[in-house]
């Protein structure tokens, strides 16, 4: 653990199009934690020294150009919206190339892994990064191990992490290294946010949703099941109703998307029960209407896929309305 006394400093590599809540939050968590001893110094830096405007259009000045900052505790790349095209930028991967040779560790945010990955610094690395740009992530890169549904990564001296405010979760990580979890439980209780939130990125994908079907037999698949998902989906059913062979309805499906018909069955039957809850349906209502055979199956489903419950879900995502006071 580091001691309070010594100055541990940040520097923030900025960019235009970066995202503005990947770097603010982060550094915000910095700040509250000096309130607490952490001795922080974040330095804003651009490849050239010059200002840069972020994703919401304003204009933001940076203290020093990449090249000129000197050695660093911590480099945080954040991310943009416009990755990965963003950081073929030379002079960006020039400043980050540099900025990992001056640092005791690395760290990026949402797509800023793209950078890092570009860089040549997650080769071979676990990562993580924003679950919709995870997918390109790994196919640019197949020597990276992707990890899409962690909040973030550390594998050795470099820190990947999901989308925006997942780069709050890693900064808080990151002050918990270094100065114990009493100072970042502080810190966390200033921000109100969450030390540690439960379950990974699938809980707010939008990938959730089962993906569309391209070939005629997935597409009779999927129709089998929407049509009525509590009927029996055994994969005699289903190479029936196809009219295919269970080992060519097998192949079909695992080619197009990656996974057998039944699982195929068990993840369209997952977002009927999803839309259903956000609909505001019971537990047990959302398992009967969705195909699942009881409410503790539906319960299982949902913990294996997402790390939360049913209702753990509906708590967080059915509405955002206050909570009507006594």
């Amino acid at each position: 653990m580091r001691t309070t006394r010594s100055i541990a400093r940040i520097g923030i590599l900025l960019f235009d199009q970066v995202k503005t809540l990947d770097f603010v939050g982060p550094g915000e968590v910095f700040v509250e934690a000096n309130q607490r001893g952490g001795g922080y110094e974040l330095v804003l830096l651009s490849a050239d020294g010059a200002d840069v405007t972020t994703s919401m259009g304003v204009r933001i000045g940076v203290h020093m150009a990449a090249a000129d900052a000197g050695d660093f505790d911590t480099v945080i790349v954040p991310g943009s919206e416009v990755a990965p095209r963003v950081y073929e930028d030379g002079a960006i991967l020039d400043s980050v190339r540099l900025l990992s040779t001056r640092t005791r560790r690395m760290a990026s945010i949402c797509s800023g892994a793209f950078a890092l990955a570009a860089a040549g610094l997650l080769d071979h690395r676990a990562a993580t990064t924003h679950w919709k740009f995870a997918p390109l992530l790994a196919r640019l890169y197949p020597t990276i191990d992707v990890e899409p549904d962690s909040i973030f990564v550390r594998d050795g001296d470099i820190y990947t992490s999901a989308g925006v405010a997942a780069g709050i979760d890693l900064a808080l990580a990151l002050v918990e290294e270094d100065h114990g979890a009493d100072v970042a439980r502080s810190v966390a209780q200033l921000l109100l946010v969450y030390m540690q939130r439960s379950g990974g990125q699938s809980q707010f994908s939008a990938s959730l949703r089962s993906a569309a079907p391209r070939t005629p037999v997935a597409r009779a698949v999927a129709d089998y099941v929407n049509a009525d998902p509590t009927r029996p989906c055994t994969l005699s059913d289903l190479a029936a109703h196809a009219n295919v062979s269970k080992r060519h309805l097998t192949r079909i499906v695992r080619d197009e998307l990656e996974m057998s018909p039944l699982e195929y069955v068990n993840s369209m039957r997952l977002d009927l029960a999803t839309g259903q809850l956000e609909a505001g349906a019971s537990v047990a209502r959302a398992s009967a209407e969705s195909g699942f055979s009881t409410p503790a199956a539906l319960r299982r489903a949902f913990t294996a896929k997402l790390g939360i419950t049913p209702s753990e879900y509906q708590r967080r995502f059915q509405t955002t309305r206050c909570a009507p006071t006594a």
